[in-house]
C-alpha cells in the first residue's frame, strides 16, 4: 500500500524566518540587552515566534524572540504596556522587563522581549472554584482594558480573523485543488452569516483583551490563574476572552458558564447579546486557525507540528466541520442568563 495515498506533496519552502536564531544567537541578545545570561537555555514550546528559559543571575527569565514582520514595534509596545499596566493593578500577569527605559530590544536584526519565569502548572478548571476565580481574573483585565482603546492593536472580527485567513487559504497550495470551490463556498456563506449575527447585535462595547484567552496560554499558582502571553491581544467583546474556556455537552458548558459568571460579574458587567457572538466567534477562530498554519507553512516548526495539513483527509474533515457551523451560527445561544 501506498503511504503517502491521500497525502498532497508540500509546496516548496522558502528560508524561514527563524533560520538565523541558535543558541549563540540567544545568549548574545541576552548579554546586549543586560539579562546577565550564565549559559543555561532551553527551548520552549511555540510556533508563533521563539521562545527560551534563560538562565542568569536573578534567576530564570523567559525570552520572546517576535515573528519577523508580524506586529510593528508599535504593536508590540502597545502589548508591553497593556501588560504592565495589568501588573499595576495587581493582575497575575508576566510583564516585560526594563532595561534601560526600554522593553523590546533589537539585535542582528531580531526583536525581543524578556519576561519573569512564573511558576505554575497546567489549569485544572474542574478544581472546586477554579472557574469562579478565572471569572474574577478576567472581570478585572477587563475592567483595566476598558479604560481606554488600543490605537495599533488589531480587533477581534471579520476582517482580521475571517477575510485575511480566507485569503490565505485560497492563495495556498495546501488547499486541495478538488476541494477549493468548496472551501470557497463555505468560508464566503460563514463570512456572510457571521457578519449578519454582528448587524443584529450591533453595537457591542469593545475593550482591550487578552485575545486568545485558551487553557494553553494559562497557568495556575498558588492563587489562581496566571496570564503568561499577551501576544494577540486586541480590541473587541468581552466574550472573545470567555467563550473559549467553555467546552463538553451543552449542560456542562451550561454549568462552566455559571461558575465563571459567579466570578466575572464581582467584578464587571456583560451584555448579554454578546452571547450571540458565540457561535460566530468559534466560526472565525476555525477560519482563522486555517490560514495561520496555510500562512506559516514556510517555517518548519509549523509542518513539523501539523503534519496532518499536508493532507486530503483532513481538509474533507475540515470542510465538514465548516459546514456544521453554518447552522450553528443561526441558532440561539446555548448559554442560559
Amino acid at each position: 500500500m501506498n503511504k503517502t495515498a491521500g497525502r498532497r506533496r508540500a509546496p516548496p519552502r522558502p528560508a524561514q524566518p527563524f533560520a538565523s536564531l541558535g543558541p549563540e544567537q540567544v545568549l548574545d541578545a541576552a548579554a546586549a540587552a543586560a539579562l546577565e545570561p550564565d549559559g543555561r537555555l532551553l527551548a520552549l514550546n511555540s510556533y508563533e515566534n521563539r521562545v527560551y528559559r534563560l538562565g542568569g543571575a536573578q534567576g530564570f527569565l523567559v525570552l520572546k524572540f517576535y515573528r519577523p514582520g508580524r506586529w510593528s514595534d508599535a504593536q508590540i509596545l502597545e502589548e508591553h504596556a497593556f501588560t504592565a499596566e495589568l501588573r499595576e493593578a495587581q493582575l497575575p500577569v508576566a510583564a516585560p522587563i526594563e532595561r534601560n527605559g526600554k522593553t523590546l530590544f533589537h539585535l542582528a536584526g531580531f526583536r525581543f522581549a524578556a519576561f519573569p519565569c512564573l511558576p505554575g502548572r497546567a489549569p485544572e478548571l474542574d478544581a472546586p472554584g477554579a472557574r469562579e476565580l478565572l471569572g474574577r481574573a478576567l472581570a478585572r483585565l477587563h475592567q483595566v482594558g476598558a479604560r481606554r482603546p488600543f490605537v495599533r492593536r488589531p480587533t477581534v472580527g471579520i476582517e482580521w480573523l475571517g477575510a485575511k485567513a480566507r485569503q490565505a487559504v485560497l492563495g495556498s497550495r495546501l488547499l486541495p485543488e478538488a476541494l477549493r470551490a468548496r472551501y470557497e463556498r463555505l468560508s464566503g456563506l460563514l463570512l456572510e452569516r457571521i457578519a449578519g449575527v454582528y448587524a443584529q447585535v450591533s453595537p457591542v462595547a469593545h475593550v482591550r483583551l487578552h485575545g486568545d484567552c485558551h487553557l494553553g496560554n494559562l497557568l495556575w499558582g498558588e492563587q489562581g490563574p496566571l496570564f503568561v502571553d499577551l501576544d494577540d491581544c486586541a480590541m473587541g467583546p468581552r466574550i472573545q476572552d470567555l467563550w473559549m474556556l467553555l467546552s463538553g455537552a451543552p449542560a456542562e458548558q451550561q454549568a462552566q458558564w455559571s461558575e465563571l459568571l459567579a466570578g466575572y460579574s464581582l467584578f464587571a458587567d456583560i451584555e448579554w447579546r454578546e452571547l450571540r457572538l458565540i457561535e460566530p466567534l468559534r466560526a472565525l477562530r476555525m477560519l482563522h486557525h486555517a490560514g495561520w498554519v496555510c500562512a506559516r507553512w514556510a517555517d518548519p516548526a509549523f509542518p513539523r507540528a501539523f503534519p496532518w495539513f499536508a493532507e486530503v483527509r483532513h481538509w474533507e474533515g475540515y470542510l465538514e466541520d465548516l459546514a456544521a457551523q453554518l447552522p450553528a451560527i443561526e441558532e440561539p445561544p446555548l448559554l442560559a442568563r
